[in-house]
């Protein structure tokens, strides 16, 4: 197990792009089951590059039958980014009052990823769980999208609070997309990403392949 860094970090923003000019593709077009909570008036969100998407379906063949992914989020244009971190750095700094421009940044990072470096923006991250054959969720041991505060830190992918049963379907999970060329964020057991600067970073690839892209 990598240990935990943060989307902050200044190692990840070193990371250099060789743009390798991938196009996004719509996940509905693929036979996924695609969860409507982020869906947004141009499909957006169902967007992921074209390698995601054969990372998504060899991670979903390796699961048990009875057991499937369920899609809720991949692509986010850079402005939906910057206003989901500004949000969430104003909220902490209501709740910190003390803390440093440097502290709330770094706080932030662990639940939105600065706009600069964020792997969703780039369509090289998912946010995905685990639903049975009848589409209901499985239980993960926190709600998807549940923030450090909300879930009392129960969104870390390892969080030791979780029960038995959370703790074996996130290691399903996990299991299943990182054998698929995934690289799970350890501050959300939902968010994997391939390609862009945290997956270099945390396979030491001198580059990501995978920068800011825009949807057509």
């Amino acid at each position: 197990m990598n240990p935990l860094v943060l989307m902050s970090d200044p190692r990840v923003a070193a990371i250099p792009v060789r743009e390798c000019g991938e196009p996004l593709v719509d996940v509905r077009d693929h036979n996924f089951r695609v969860d409507p909570r982020k869906q947004d008036p141009l499909g957006a969100f169902a967007h992921v590059r074209q390698g995601v998407l054969a990372r998504l379906e060899h991670a979903r063949s390796l699961l048990p039958a009875g057991t499937d992914l369920l899609f809720i989020e991949g692509y986010r244009p850079l402005t939906l980014q910057q206003r989901y971190f500004t949000d969430y750095r104003d909220k902490l700094a209501a709740a910190q009052p003390g803390w440093t421009v440097e502290q709330l940044h770094q706080a932030a990072s662990r639940y939105v990823s600065p706009p600069e470096i964020a792997p969703h923006s780039a369509g090289a991250a998912v946010d995905v769980t685990l639903v049975d054959q009848d589409g209901h969720e499985l239980d993960l041991g926190a709600l998807v999208n549940a923030s450090p505060e909300e879930s009392d830190g129960n969104c870390f992918t390892h969080a030791p609070n979780v029960n038995d049963q959370a703790r074996r379907h996130r290691t399903l999970l996990l299991n299943a997309m990182e054998n698929a060329g995934f690289t799970n964020y350890g501050t959300e057991f939902w968010h994997f990403s391939a390609a862009d600067r945290y997956d270099a970073l945390m396979r030491q690839d001198p580059h990501a392949r995978y920068g800011p892209i825009e949807l057509p």
